[in-house]
């Protein structure tokens, strides 16, 4: 039908991305842990904003989209998993659970990180952003939600700022060794690889806001400790990940100095088998 030219219509809405369930729970948060009616002045508003959201296609939303009753049930999704609630829950899913535990341990990160989606929304910054395959690569772990992370990882992109932080760190003698694991690319791949790092943020939106990035925010990485950063929530920082790398290359290392001494005991014979 879309080849003929037909405007094909979902039958069923989109599962709720953690974006949308972020703003949910931060309502239901803020109603004492409790579901919200659909006619509530503050169910609509949300509706409203969650239509705005740029993460479904239109070709994917049918007419009741993200309307007050669809919302009115997650709040009840939301509100019935709480640890304090003993009725029965109504339907929800694994993701309502994780990000309803997210709140509970970190409220106030977590109600920063619903403020800063509606900002970027009324404010238009985040309508506009391109999806990318790698930003919506299943291995990439947002902790506060892919479009936050869109716009983190725009930041990362921008070639002005990582041009600064290269010329920053060479005109102090430094080298563009990767700053978790110490690899350089030139010194591998010759001069294919000379010039050539990447750039990561350190500190998530929901952290730092949308304030001016300093030179001091950035930190150069190689692409597979870049990767391993996002991979999973929340984010480690480049300190982070090199220690846990030296601690395991020490562990290797013990390991190793292990088998090899209990091979040189196996291969000497003991005075008792020599008599």
């Amino acid at each position: 039908m879309k080849r003929l030219g037909f405007q094909v219509k979902a039958v069923q809405n989109p599962d709720w991305a953690r974006d949308e369930i972020i703003l949910a729970c931060d309502l239901v948060m803020s109603n004492g842990w409790k579901g919200l009616d659909a006619q509530d002045s503050r169910v609509v508003e949300l509706s409203a904003v969650l239509q705005l959201l740029p993460i479904h296609a239109d070709a994917d939303r049918n007419e009741t989209f993200r309307n007050p009753n669809g919302v009115a049930r997650k709040t009840f999704d939301i509100a019935t998993r709480h640890p304090d609630y003993h009725g029965k829950p109504t339907k929800g899913g694994a993701l309502d659970v994780e990000v309803l535990h997210e709140f509970l341990a970190r409220p106030d990160e977590m109600n920063e990180v619903a403020r800063l989606i509606r900002q970027g929304i009324t404010a238009g910054d985040l309508q506009d952003l391109v999806q990318t395959d790698d930003e919506l690569d299943d291995d990439f772990s947002a902790p506060e939600g892919r479009l936050l992370l869109r716009r983190h990882r725009a930041r990362e992109r921008n070639k002005g700022l990582r041009k600064k932080k290269i010329e920053s760190v060479l005109r102090k003698g430094g080298t563009l060794a990767c700053e978790a694991c110490g690899f350089d690319f030139a010194e591998v791949y010759g001069e294919r690889g000379v010039g050539y790092v990447e750039c990561h943020h350190v500190v998530p939106l929901h952290e730092a806001g949308e304030g001016k990035t300093k030179l001091s925010d950035l930190a150069l990485i190689c692409a597979n400790c870049h990767r391993m950063i996002h991979r999973g929530a929340p984010w480690p920082t480049p300190g982070e990940l090199r220690a846990d790398i030296e601690a395991r290359r020490g562990a290797r290392l013990g390991k190793a100095a292990v088998i090899g001494q209990q091979r040189t005991e196996a291969a000497v014979p003991s005075a008792a088998q020599e008599g």
